[in-house]
């Protein structure tokens, strides 16, 4: 069953817009994930320079997590464009 030109362009913008909101809601949780943990760090460890090492690594970590899920969802419309479009 071929689709038309149409219907999957449509599709095409719909995955798109599936996706976005994905990579959106995966950025929130992260956000919501550092702020616990800086909470519970800060009453943890009372030294502030050992404190903002550690606060400073878990936002590089994150930082790369989200990334990744990025560059993952960048690859996967890459890819579904590349199928639409043939």
């Amino acid at each position: 069953m071929t689709q038309t030109p149409e219907k999957a362009e449509s599709r095409w913008a719909e995955l798109s817009d599936e996706v976005l909101e994905s990579v959106e809601a995966s950025r929130k949780q992260a956000i919501d994930a550092v702020r616990t943990f800086v909470d519970q760090v800060t009453g943890d460890i009372p030294e502030e320079s050992r404190r903002k090492n550690v606060i400073e690594a878990a936002l590089d970590l994150t930082e790369e997590l989200v990334t990744g899920r990025i560059e993952f969802a960048r690859s996967v419309v890459r890819s579904a464009g590349q199928a639409v479009g043939k």
